[in-house]
């Protein structure tokens, strides 16, 4: 390390040197205070952790999301966009503190050994990790690996006596960022994207390839719960939608010049009425996507307010794998609205905390309780009607969260997981007969019914855990709760996220509200026409 040091300050000085300019007192001061401690002080000190923490330190001064991950924490964070990882393919869930597999990857290296849905691995390569409380992490450590590479499991069924072994060569397994795509009604699509990835334009368009050989004349973008990706990634969607030479997105920095892009006019789905569902965690490339066609008049918003991220950050790497995402620029929608909320540097828990401040003003709950400042309202591009900037994208469509339903009990319960193991209980024990008994997810979503029976058993399971039944506040949570046990056995039964969204979007204000205004001709062209009328009694002088 202190070799390192030296190399570095070394070729620091040199490059200054040959410019013929003197070494910045900031730059000499930093690595003066590095050496210094790295050799003279009292304790022995982890000198590559030294630098990191200093690293770390300048980051923090800076916007909430400059950020350094070391070469562990860069390559976790930068899977799920890539689109891929390496493993045995499958998706688990502990159940009694034994790894429990819901489904394999189709054609995956699981599925081609014959692993199925509802095996219990109990050893890896030897190592026992049933009923020892090992961490999750530590499970998924031992079986990922390189692709090629081998690991020997051990596997408990229903049925057999002995444990059943199998050896897996590990390969590239695929992560969707497509959750659901399937016909709200005879004519409405509806597709879920739960971050941008490399390859969510492929599945995108995939997903609508097949809704439009089912009669898909309009379309909900479901962006709830986003939390964004690749800014690329929204680019190429905007693409699909909008007409030749209209604005995207741009950036621009202090020591970033102003960069555009701009839809090439090739889009498949140019005139597809369109609605897109948002809340307070659809962030970044998101709200690049739905900024965009709120500025182009072309899509109705419905929910709540965005995140508001509108920092772009470059990626600084290193030979070790760590990584700097060091914020370069801002990013605008074709209106100029910048979607970036307010923020102090250097104060990231006034920034984290900006999500519990709007739910203590109510934002979620009541339409009034929100205030739009007239020095930030814009005009969208076609019909000049007002939006709003700074911080994040206001719907078109307001919709509060519905509390009505909500309870202790129910906060409790789903503290405690219970919803997740009484599910998995069940469909270990009834999965063949629901395959048998169901067709496909339409038909388990009209005819199965979580019946008296399961429900104490549910109950049970909490009391089971502490969590003590409450009749009143049971009753007021009932629904909720049979609505998600039945959307989890969905899932989980035909091994398939997007059952999930089939089952419960019911009961989706949202989504309904979506829907609701693409079926209703008059009151979509006017809210493109002319924007949210409620709003004008909101706007304050500021």
């Amino acid at each position: 390390m202190k070799k390192l040091l030296t190399i570095i300050a070394t070729l620091v000085v040199a490059s200054f040197s040959l410019t013929g300019q003197r070494l910045p007192h900031h730059i000499e001061k930093i690595m003066n205070a590095v050496y210094g401690v790295s050799t003279l002080y009292v304790d022995s000190v982890d000198e590559e952790k030294l630098v990191e923490d200093a690293i770390k330190g300048m980051l923090e001064k800076l916007d909430p999301h400059s950020t350094y991950t070391d070469p562990k924490e860069t390559k976790e964070a930068t899977e799920p966009l890539q689109g891929e990882f390496e493993g045995i393919g499958i998706q688990f869930n502990m159940k009694e503190d034994t790894l429990y597999v819901i489904q394999t990857i189709p054609n995956g290296p699981s599925e081609r050994v014959g692993i199925m849905a509802g095996d219990r691995i109990v050893t890896v390569n030897d190592t026992t990790i049933a009923g020892v409380k090992m961490a999750r992490r530590d499970i998924m450590k031992r079986l990922r690996g390189k692709k090629g590479t081998s690991v020997t499991v051990q596997v408990k069924r229903r049925g057999a006596k002995e444990l059943i072994t199998f050896r897996i060569t590990r390969d590239k397994i695929p992560l969707h960022t497509v959750d659901a795509s399937y016909m709200l009604d005879d004519r409405t699509g509806y597709v879920r994207i739960s971050s941008f990835g490399a390859k969510t334009h492929d599945e995108v368009m995939e997903a609508l390839d097949k809704l439009t050989r089912q009669g898909m004349k309009q379309l909900v973008i479901d962006l709830s719960d986003n939390g964004g990706g690749y800014l690329q990634a929204a680019v190429d969607l905007c693409n699909e939608f909008l007409d030749a030479g209209q604005l995207i997105v741009y950036t621009e920095g202090r020591a970033t010049p102003r960069s555009e892009a701009y839809a090439q006019g090739n889009g498949r789905y140019r005139d597809l009425k369109l609605a897109v569902v948002v809340n307070q965690f659809s962030a970044s490339a998101a709200e690049i996507f739905s900024g965009a066609m709120q500025d182009w008049d072309r899509a109705v918003l419905v929910g709540r307010r965005t995140f508001g991220k509108g920092l772009v950050q470059r990626p600084l790497t290193y030979s070790d794998g760590s990584m700097i995402r060091l914020t370069v620029a801002h990013y605008y929608t074709p209106s100029g609205r910048c979607i970036q909320k307010p923020y102090e540097k250097g104060n990231r828990k006034a920034y984290s905390d900006d999500l519990l401040d709007r739910e203590r003003k109510g934002e979620y709950f009541h339409l009034d309780s929100i205030h739009l400042p007239d020095s930030l309202r814009y005009q969208t591009l076609l019909q000049h009607r007002p939006v709003y900037g700074g911080g994040g994208v206001m719907p078109d469509i307001y919709v509060p969260i519905d509390t009505s339903e909500y309870s202790t009990y129910y906060r409790d319960l789903m503290a405690k997981g219970i919803i997740n193991q009484f599910v998995v209980n069940y469909v270990d024990r009834h999965r063949d007969a629901l395959k048998r008994q169901y067709a496909d997810v339409r038909d388990f979503d009209n005819r199965f019914e979580v019946t008296e029976a399961d429900m104490a058993e549910f109950i049970a399971l909490g009391e089971k855990d502490s969590v003590h039944y409450d009749e009143a506040k049971y009753r007021t949570s009932e629904r909720v709760f049979r609505t998600m046990i039945k959307g989890m056995i969905a899932r989980d039964v035909f091994a398939d996220p997007g059952a999930y969204s089939v089952v419960v979007n019911h009961r989706n204000h949202e989504v309904k509200a979506a829907l609701d205004v693409l079926n209703d001709d008059q009151r979509f062209d006017l809210l493109l026409r002319e924007g949210n009328r409620d709003y004008e009694r909101l706007v304050t002088k500021k």
